[in-house]
Protein backbone atom coordinates (compact mmCIF):
# COMPACT_ATOMS: atom_id res chain seq x y z
CA UNK A 1 0.00 0.00 0.00
CA UNK A 2 0.89 4.02 -0.73
CA UNK A 3 -0.03 7.07 0.02
CA UNK A 4 -2.20 9.41 -2.45
CA UNK A 5 0.57 11.61 -4.21
CA UNK A 6 -0.95 12.78 -7.23
CA UNK A 7 -4.00 12.27 -9.37
CA UNK A 8 -3.70 10.08 -11.75
CA UNK A 9 -5.56 9.93 -15.31
CA UNK A 10 -7.89 7.13 -13.78
CA UNK A 11 -8.93 9.23 -10.85
CA UNK A 12 -9.73 12.09 -13.20
CA UNK A 13 -11.51 9.19 -14.67
CA UNK A 14 -13.36 8.50 -12.24
CA UNK A 15 -14.16 11.59 -10.70
CA UNK A 16 -16.26 12.49 -13.93
CA UNK A 17 -18.23 9.36 -14.03
CA UNK A 18 -18.60 8.41 -10.87
CA UNK A 19 -18.76 12.26 -9.12
CA UNK A 20 -19.46 12.46 -5.46
CA UNK A 21 -19.19 8.61 -4.93
CA UNK A 22 -15.74 8.33 -4.53
CA UNK A 23 -13.13 9.10 -1.49
CA UNK A 24 -9.59 9.60 -1.03
CA UNK A 25 -8.28 6.11 1.01
CA UNK A 26 -5.35 7.70 2.18
CA UNK A 27 -7.68 9.31 4.47
CA UNK A 28 -8.93 6.49 6.19
CA UNK A 29 -5.72 5.95 7.80
CA UNK A 30 -5.97 9.41 9.73
CA UNK A 31 -9.22 9.44 10.64
CA UNK A 32 -9.26 6.15 11.96
CA UNK A 33 -7.47 6.42 15.32
CA UNK A 34 -8.72 4.06 17.98
CA UNK A 35 -12.81 4.16 16.72
CA UNK A 36 -13.30 0.62 16.26
CA UNK A 37 -15.09 1.63 13.01
CA UNK A 38 -15.13 -0.34 9.60
CA UNK A 39 -13.16 1.15 6.83
CA UNK A 40 -16.43 1.84 4.83
CA UNK A 41 -18.43 3.79 7.63
CA UNK A 42 -15.18 6.09 7.61
CA UNK A 43 -15.12 6.59 3.83
CA UNK A 44 -18.93 7.66 3.81
CA UNK A 45 -18.38 10.08 6.40
CA UNK A 46 -15.05 10.95 4.31
CA UNK A 47 -17.32 11.38 1.43
CA UNK A 48 -20.05 13.31 3.11
CA UNK A 49 -17.49 15.72 4.59
CA UNK A 50 -14.51 16.10 2.51
CA UNK A 51 -15.14 17.89 -0.55
CA UNK A 52 -12.73 17.08 -3.73
CA UNK A 53 -11.40 20.36 -3.50
CA UNK A 54 -7.58 19.71 -1.91
CA UNK A 55 -7.89 22.46 0.00
CA UNK A 56 -10.90 21.72 2.21
CA UNK A 57 -9.86 18.48 2.63
CA UNK A 58 -8.20 19.35 5.87
CA UNK A 59 -11.42 20.81 7.26
CA UNK A 60 -13.54 17.65 5.99
CA UNK A 61 -10.80 15.32 7.66
CA UNK A 62 -10.67 17.41 10.75
CA UNK A 63 -14.99 17.44 11.23
CA UNK A 64 -14.83 13.52 10.65
CA UNK A 65 -12.43 13.20 13.78
CA UNK A 66 -14.48 15.63 15.61
CA UNK A 67 -17.45 13.59 14.99
CA UNK A 68 -16.04 10.03 16.14
CA UNK A 69 -14.57 11.78 18.97
CA UNK A 70 -17.70 13.03 20.63
CA UNK A 71 -20.34 10.58 19.37
CA UNK A 72 -18.71 7.40 18.65
CA UNK A 73 -19.70 4.75 21.49
CA UNK A 74 -17.41 2.70 22.69
CA UNK A 75 -18.98 -0.25 24.87
CA UNK A 76 -16.87 0.39 27.75
CA UNK A 77 -17.94 4.05 27.87
CA UNK A 78 -21.79 2.90 27.49
CA UNK A 79 -22.70 3.86 30.73
CA UNK A 80 -20.95 7.04 30.72
CA UNK A 81 -22.74 8.09 27.38
CA UNK A 82 -26.13 7.29 28.84
CA UNK A 83 -24.74 10.02 31.74
CA UNK A 84 -24.53 12.48 29.14
CA UNK A 85 -27.86 11.96 27.71
CA UNK A 86 -29.41 12.54 31.08
CA UNK A 87 -27.59 15.67 31.55
CA UNK A 88 -28.30 17.07 28.38
CA UNK A 89 -31.72 15.62 27.91
CA UNK A 90 -30.28 14.94 23.88
CA UNK A 91 -27.42 13.69 22.53
CA UNK A 92 -26.35 11.97 19.22
CA UNK A 93 -24.22 8.75 18.99
CA UNK A 94 -22.93 6.40 16.58
CA UNK A 95 -23.28 2.87 17.12
CA UNK A 96 -24.56 -0.14 15.05
CA UNK A 97 -28.03 -0.39 15.32
CA UNK A 98 -30.91 -3.69 15.06
CA UNK A 99 -34.67 -2.90 14.62
CA UNK A 100 -37.11 -5.30 15.06
CA UNK A 101 -40.93 -5.90 14.58
CA UNK A 102 -42.73 -6.90 17.71
CA UNK A 103 -45.93 -8.25 16.23
CA UNK A 104 -47.66 -8.02 19.71
CA UNK A 105 -47.50 -4.74 20.07
CA UNK A 106 -47.73 -3.63 16.69
CA UNK A 107 -44.18 -1.78 17.92
CA UNK A 108 -40.89 -1.25 15.89
CA UNK A 109 -37.53 -1.89 18.54
CA UNK A 110 -34.69 -0.62 17.81
CA UNK A 111 -31.40 -2.61 19.37
CA UNK A 112 -28.44 -0.93 19.92
CA UNK A 113 -24.74 -3.00 19.76
CA UNK A 114 -22.55 -1.04 21.85
CA UNK A 115 -24.43 1.38 23.88
CA UNK A 116 -26.52 -1.93 25.43
CA UNK A 117 -30.07 -0.56 25.02
CA UNK A 118 -32.97 -2.67 23.23
CA UNK A 119 -36.32 -2.48 22.74
CA UNK A 120 -36.18 1.30 22.33
CA UNK A 121 -39.25 2.35 20.17
CA UNK A 122 -38.64 3.63 16.90
CA UNK A 123 -41.14 5.64 14.39
CA UNK A 124 -42.21 2.87 11.94
CA UNK A 125 -41.15 5.35 8.71
CA UNK A 126 -37.54 4.76 9.73
CA UNK A 127 -37.23 1.31 9.06
CA UNK A 128 -39.21 1.65 6.12
CA UNK A 129 -36.92 3.92 4.77
CA UNK A 130 -33.78 2.35 5.31
CA UNK A 131 -34.93 -1.50 5.37
CA UNK A 132 -31.66 -2.51 5.82
CA UNK A 133 -32.20 -1.85 9.44
CA UNK A 134 -34.65 -4.78 9.66
CA UNK A 135 -31.75 -7.03 8.59
CA UNK A 136 -29.55 -5.91 11.49
CA UNK A 137 -26.20 -4.06 12.13
CA UNK A 138 -26.65 -1.27 10.61
CA UNK A 139 -24.02 1.46 11.99
CA UNK A 140 -25.85 4.99 12.51
CA UNK A 141 -26.01 8.65 13.77
CA UNK A 142 -28.90 8.50 16.31
CA UNK A 143 -30.37 11.46 18.02
CA UNK A 144 -31.37 10.17 21.47
CA UNK A 145 -33.90 12.02 23.82
CA UNK A 146 -33.94 11.84 27.60
CA UNK A 147 -37.59 12.35 29.17
CA UNK A 148 -38.07 10.84 32.31
CA UNK A 149 -41.96 10.91 33.48
CA UNK A 150 -42.38 10.79 37.21
CA UNK A 151 -46.00 10.42 37.00
CA UNK A 152 -45.12 7.43 34.35
CA UNK A 153 -42.96 4.56 35.46
CA UNK A 154 -43.89 2.20 32.73
CA UNK A 155 -43.24 5.33 29.98
CA UNK A 156 -39.82 4.86 27.52
CA UNK A 157 -37.39 7.73 29.24
CA UNK A 158 -35.13 6.67 26.18
CA UNK A 159 -36.51 8.07 22.97
CA UNK A 160 -35.15 8.20 19.39
CA UNK A 161 -35.40 11.42 17.57
CA UNK A 162 -33.89 10.89 14.34
CA UNK A 163 -31.64 8.13 12.61
CA UNK A 164 -29.63 8.38 9.64
CA UNK A 165 -27.37 5.54 8.16
CA UNK A 166 -23.53 6.72 8.03
CA UNK A 167 -22.54 4.06 5.58
CA UNK A 168 -24.68 3.30 2.05
CA UNK A 169 -28.19 1.52 2.94
CA UNK A 170 -28.45 0.73 -0.59
CA UNK A 171 -26.33 0.64 -3.56
CA UNK A 172 -27.48 1.98 -7.20
CA UNK A 173 -26.54 -1.33 -9.49
CA UNK A 174 -28.09 0.03 -12.20
CA UNK A 175 -26.11 2.99 -12.37
CA UNK A 176 -22.85 1.46 -11.53
CA UNK A 177 -23.13 -0.63 -14.73
CA UNK A 178 -24.13 2.24 -17.09
CA UNK A 179 -20.53 3.85 -16.12
CA UNK A 180 -18.58 0.95 -16.04
CA UNK A 181 -18.69 0.87 -19.85
CA UNK A 182 -16.64 4.01 -20.17
CA UNK A 183 -13.72 2.14 -18.59
CA UNK A 184 -11.54 -0.95 -20.06
CA UNK A 185 -11.89 -4.32 -18.03
CA UNK A 186 -7.85 -3.56 -16.97
CA UNK A 187 -8.80 0.19 -15.66
CA UNK A 188 -11.87 -1.38 -13.74
CA UNK A 189 -9.57 -4.57 -11.84
CA UNK A 190 -7.31 -1.12 -10.76
CA UNK A 191 -10.41 0.50 -9.72
CA UNK A 192 -11.74 -2.98 -7.66
CA UNK A 193 -7.84 -3.06 -6.04
CA UNK A 194 -7.73 1.06 -5.06
CA UNK A 195 -11.36 0.40 -3.51
CA UNK A 196 -9.81 -2.81 -1.14
CA UNK A 197 -6.89 -0.15 -0.30
CA UNK A 198 -4.03 -1.33 -2.92
CA UNK A 199 -2.70 0.32 -5.00
CA UNK A 200 -2.57 -1.51 -8.63
CA UNK A 201 0.61 0.15 -9.85
CA UNK A 202 2.34 -1.65 -7.30
CA UNK A 203 2.01 -5.38 -8.63
CA UNK A 204 2.22 -7.44 -11.76
CA UNK A 205 -1.08 -8.49 -13.52
CA UNK A 206 -0.91 -12.28 -12.35
CA UNK A 207 -0.53 -10.71 -8.32
CA UNK A 208 -3.73 -8.32 -9.19
CA UNK A 209 -5.79 -11.52 -10.00
CA UNK A 210 -4.43 -13.18 -6.87
CA UNK A 211 -5.62 -9.95 -4.84
CA UNK A 212 -8.64 -10.28 -6.72
CA UNK A 213 -9.47 -13.91 -5.99
CA UNK A 214 -10.19 -12.40 -2.34
CA UNK A 215 -13.43 -11.12 -3.21
CA UNK A 216 -15.16 -14.24 -4.94
CA UNK A 217 -16.60 -15.36 -1.32
CA UNK A 218 -18.05 -11.66 -0.94
CA UNK A 219 -20.09 -12.64 -4.56
CA UNK A 220 -20.09 -16.42 -5.39
CA UNK A 221 -22.76 -18.29 -3.27
CA UNK A 222 -21.07 -21.22 -1.31
CA UNK A 223 -17.53 -20.65 -2.25
CA UNK A 224 -14.72 -21.49 0.30
CA UNK A 225 -11.00 -20.44 0.56
CA UNK A 226 -8.60 -20.60 2.44
CA UNK A 227 -5.34 -18.11 2.06
CA UNK A 228 -2.07 -18.73 3.35
CA UNK A 229 0.53 -15.99 3.65
CA UNK A 230 2.28 -13.79 5.49
CA UNK A 231 0.80 -11.24 8.25
CA UNK A 232 0.18 -7.95 7.12
CA UNK A 233 -0.89 -8.61 3.34
CA UNK A 234 -4.30 -7.92 3.79
CA UNK A 235 -5.88 -11.39 4.01
CA UNK A 236 -8.47 -10.89 6.57
CA UNK A 237 -9.09 -6.60 5.90
CA UNK A 238 -11.33 -7.54 2.46
CA UNK A 239 -13.87 -9.06 5.24
CA UNK A 240 -13.32 -6.95 8.19
CA UNK A 241 -13.19 -3.80 6.89
CA UNK A 242 -14.58 -3.25 3.08
CA UNK A 243 -17.83 -4.81 3.24
CA UNK A 244 -21.00 -4.64 5.67
CA UNK A 245 -22.08 -8.04 4.48
CA UNK A 246 -19.27 -9.96 5.81
CA UNK A 247 -17.81 -10.99 9.74
CA UNK A 248 -14.37 -11.75 10.74
CA UNK A 249 -14.65 -14.54 13.28
CA UNK A 250 -10.99 -13.48 15.50
CA UNK A 251 -9.20 -16.21 17.13
CA UNK A 252 -9.79 -19.92 16.93
CA UNK A 253 -12.43 -21.19 18.86
CA UNK A 254 -16.15 -20.73 18.67
CA UNK A 255 -19.11 -22.93 19.10
CA UNK A 256 -22.06 -24.67 16.85
CA UNK A 257 -24.48 -22.19 18.45
CA UNK A 258 -22.82 -19.22 17.89
CA UNK A 259 -21.82 -20.33 13.85
CA UNK A 260 -24.96 -22.11 13.32
CA UNK A 261 -27.99 -21.96 15.33
CA UNK A 262 -28.49 -21.96 19.22
CA UNK A 263 -31.04 -25.19 20.06
CA UNK A 264 -31.65 -23.15 23.67
CA UNK A 265 -32.83 -19.69 22.35
CA UNK A 266 -33.72 -20.89 18.94
CA UNK A 267 -31.80 -18.20 17.00
CA UNK A 268 -29.44 -18.69 13.74
CA UNK A 269 -26.00 -18.36 14.06
CA UNK A 270 -23.49 -16.30 11.87
CA UNK A 271 -24.09 -18.32 8.75
CA UNK A 272 -27.01 -17.69 8.46
CA UNK A 273 -26.82 -13.93 8.95
CA UNK A 274 -23.93 -12.97 7.54
CA UNK A 275 -23.30 -13.42 3.57
CA UNK A 276 -19.76 -14.13 4.06
CA UNK A 277 -18.18 -15.69 7.50
CA UNK A 278 -14.19 -15.76 7.25
CA UNK A 279 -11.90 -16.73 10.14
CA UNK A 280 -8.40 -15.43 10.99
CA UNK A 281 -6.06 -18.10 11.82
CA UNK A 282 -8.19 -20.90 10.61
CA UNK A 283 -5.33 -23.50 11.30
CA UNK A 284 -6.08 -23.37 14.83
CA UNK A 285 -9.88 -23.73 15.07
CA UNK A 286 -11.52 -25.57 17.51
CA UNK A 287 -14.71 -26.33 18.52
CA UNK A 288 -16.39 -26.83 22.14
CA UNK A 289 -18.92 -29.56 20.50
CA UNK A 290 -17.52 -32.51 18.74
CA UNK A 291 -20.16 -32.45 16.01
CA UNK A 292 -18.83 -29.10 14.83
CA UNK A 293 -16.79 -30.05 12.71
CA UNK A 294 -18.59 -32.32 11.18
CA UNK A 295 -21.85 -29.58 10.28
CA UNK A 296 -19.06 -27.46 9.04
CA UNK A 297 -18.26 -29.57 6.34
CA UNK A 298 -21.17 -30.35 5.38
CA UNK A 299 -22.60 -26.83 5.26
CA UNK A 300 -19.04 -26.31 3.32
CA UNK A 301 -20.31 -28.95 0.49
CA UNK A 302 -24.00 -28.02 0.30
CA UNK A 303 -24.33 -24.73 1.85
CA UNK A 304 -26.92 -25.79 4.27
CA UNK A 305 -26.59 -27.58 7.62
CA UNK A 306 -29.17 -29.59 9.72
CA UNK A 307 -29.25 -29.22 13.62
CA UNK A 308 -33.14 -30.40 14.43
CA UNK A 309 -33.75 -27.84 12.04
CA UNK A 310 -33.17 -26.92 8.43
Amino acid sequence: MVEYELEDDLDTKLKHYFDGKIVRKDLTKRVKEGANVPVYVLEYLLGKYCSQDDALVEQGVQTVKDILANNYVRPDEAQKILSKLREYGSYSIIDVVTVRLDYHSDTYFATFSNLGLKDIAINPEIPQRFERLLGGNLWCMVSLEYDFDEADFRSQTIKIRDLQPIQLPNIDLDDILLNRKNFTKEEWIDILLRSCGMEPTQFDERVKWLLLARLIPLVENNFNLCELGPRGTGKSHIYKEISPNSILVSGGQTTVANLFYNMNTRQIGLVGMWDCVAFDEVAGIKFKDQDGIAIMKDFMASGSFSRGKE
